[in-house]
């Protein structure tokens, strides 16, 4: 009974470490495919510096994330994009020129600010590159 309980004890503390590990590593995944995604974009410019309207137009970049969702870019070129779409940092300013790109993270939920709760754990491109990680990190 002693080895039992010793087991339960070793596994309720076991578990929590592994499953914060594997999502650890499931946001460095999101943050290598967008990596890479950003990069197949900006190399699928066109001759007129035109972006792709959709990432169906980018050849050979992953296009869902970690958690089963598809990654969303969003091309502020493309004709009748809503710009009350455009992801904003806590000053509500625009944290890309171009375009966004970024994962809904593990709850599949997201809203433009990154300071709304449902963005936090969003996997996000700001900074026009510069910045790739949590939003709740930016």
């Amino acid at each position: 009974m002693l080895a039992t309980a010793l087991v339960g004890v070793l596994a309720a503390i076991a578990l929590p470490v592994y499953q914060r590990n594997i999502e650890r590593a499931r946001v460095e995944q999101a943050r290598a495919d967008l990596l890479s995604i950003r990069a197949g974009v900006l190399i699928s410019r066109g001759p007129d510096l035109r972006l792709p309207d959709t990432l169906a137009a980018v050849p050979q970049v992953p296009t869902i994330d970690p958690w089963g969702h598809p990654y969303v870019y969003l091309y502020f070129g493309t004709p009748g994009v809503n710009r009350g779409m455009v992801r904003k940092d806590r000053n509500l300013v625009p944290i890309n020129s171009e375009f966004d790109l970024y994962s809904m993270g593990k709850d599949g939920l997201s809203k433009p600010p990154l300071t709304a709760r449902p963005s936090w754990d969003d996997i996000v491109v700001a900074r026009d590159g510069a910045y790739v990680g949590l939003a709740k990190d930016f």
